[in-house]
């Protein structure tokens, strides 16, 4: 008898913002509902609220982000499906500009992580879509997560950041969720990107495409209108890695 799937969260993640995060979260979690046939939810928790915008089936905004969390409002009632079959999304909205406040006023460390498990019977897949930073927000998303997605651009700051990032989980002691690094807007024309390539040969590298920049015309995930460009094989290339990582925890 096959195992059941067990719920795991993979947050996409940097303390850099312009990055390409909301590209990473969502070709994941589309990766996630349509190759692997997981049962998938995109939560978006970035107040910029580009992956809702992309792929929310509701033009309302509810201004109710953030009171998933202070309990104003059942986390449930905030879930619809998104434009991508076997998809959920959990929106974002500008409530969540708070959100880093309110965490500091219920001084609960592991709400998020908590919220999540409540979700357990309900998915086996959950993408969490962040703000940049190292914030209130962070600290939660870091304890809720078993995969931490980091896109890297090729660049000595870029990639210092990420450095930041793994030096500020072995400071806060105690076990924490591995950390996958990935390079991403890559352009291989360009000397800087092809030695940082060179030096993290295992790294996966999502190219600068323009394909990319059509999601936002199409407000389509790349596999759901381009599945054969290169870009989009990089993405499903990548989403095995992360299955094969969050099989081997």
């Amino acid at each position: 008898m096959a195992k059941e799937p067990v719920l795991a969260t993979i947050a996409v993640y940097s303390l850099k913002g312009g990055v390409g995060k909301t590209t990473f979260a969502i070709n994941l979690a589309w990766a996630s509902a349509c190759i692997s046939k997981r049962r998938t939810l995109l939560w978006d928790l970035d107040p910029q609220a580009a992956s809702s915008w992309l792929l929310s089936t509701d033009t309302q905004s509810r201004d109710a982000a953030q009171a998933i969390f202070s309990k104003d409002v059942q986390l449930r009632k905030l879930i619809q499906p998104s434009t991508v079959p076997g998809l959920d999304l959990i929106a974002a909205d500008t409530s969540l500009r708070g959100l880093d406040h309110l965490f500091r006023e219920m001084d609960k460390k592991k709400r998020l992580a908590k919220l999540i498990e409540s979700l357990g019977k309900d998915y086996d897949r959950i993408i969490l879509d962040c703000p940049p930073g190292l914030t209130e927000t962070s600290e939660q998303v870091l304890r809720a997560a078993d995969l931490i997605v980091i896109p890297v651009i090729p660049s000595p700051l870029s990639q210092r950041a990420m450095g930041e990032v793994a030096r500020y989980l072995v400071q806060r002691g105690g076990s924490h969720a591995p950390i996958l690094p990935v390079y991403s807007m890559v352009d291989r024309r360009r000397s800087l990107h092809r030695k940082a390539l060179e030096e993290q040969p295992d790294w996966s590298a999502i190219p600068m495409a323009s394909m990319i920049e059509q999601m936002a015309v199409q407000r389509k995930p790349l596999g759901a209108f381009a599945p054969s460009s290169p870009a989009s094989k990089e993405f499903a290339a990548l989403w095995t890695m992360v299955e094969r990582q969050l099989q081997s925890n």
